[in-house]
């Protein structure tokens, strides 16, 4: 039975077979919003733009690597210090499926919009932190955004095979005004992998300004 991730809460990468969960999807999804037309006539249909990203720390506490959008401005990046966005990890641990600038325009169709592909015996030993979390690109805050949700499953960007856990994000009432989520961090503890859900949810406007967030109020240094 899939875990149904509350705020603060800590797992084991572990099956219920008892084996250990090695490779796995983060994955987020949502809908488009419909509104009435003109005049209360007919529906017109309003495009959400997402971003399912992740910066990835070290041991030191440094952030050392990261997988965002490319089509984030450089220019825009550089005020923050950040480089140009890219989609898979230097270590090809982590690979981002790619920006979805619109979400389900039909309904749920069952499949993430965006995707990280996760595969831990691949990630370089020297990383002790990697975080997931959501930035809005729109005018919308999450309590706005049809079914969106993120969740912890196996298989494949277009196979849901078995999903571990799963976090709700448009029924929390306390993300009303909020467009940023830190949703939780795959964090390493005596060699072992283990995840904090951290659900927290801020007005933040984009991108640059959570990774900064992120930096100041999550980090573990050895």
């Amino acid at each position: 039975m899939a875990i149904n991730l509350q705020k603060g809460q800590r797992i084991n990468l572990e099956k219920e077979s008892g084996a250990k969960l090695q490779q796995f999807c983060v994955g987020c999804n949502w809908g488009a919003i419909t509104k009435a037309g003109f005049l209360g006539i007919g529906k017109k249909t309003v495009d959400v733009d997402l971003d399912l990203s992740c910066v990835i720390f070290n041991a030191a506490g440094t952030m050392c690597d990261h997988l965002y959008s490319s089509l984030y401005r450089v220019e825009f990046l550089a005020q923050y210090g950040l480089p140009p966005g890219k989609l898979s990890s230097l270590d090809g641990a982590l690979r981002h499926t790619g920006d979805d600038r619109s979400g389900d325009q039909d309904g749920d169709d069952g499949l993430d919009n965006e995707i990280i592909t996760v595969d831990l015996q691949r990630v370089n030993p020297d990383v002790r932190q990697i975080f997931f979390f959501l930035n809005n690109c729109g005018e919308e805050d999450f309590s706005q955004i049809p079914y969106a949700s993120i969740r912890m499953f196996e298989g494949k960007p277009d196979r849901v095979d078995k999903i571990f856990a799963a976090y709700n994000v448009s029924a929390e009432a306390a993300y009303k005004g909020m467009t940023a989520l830190v949703m939780g961090e795959l964090y390493k503890h005596n060699d072992v992998w283990k995840f904090n859900a951290i659900g927290d949810a801020y007005p933040h406007k984009n991108l640059g300004v959570t990774i900064q967030h992120i930096s100041k109020q999550y980090i573990r240094r050895s």
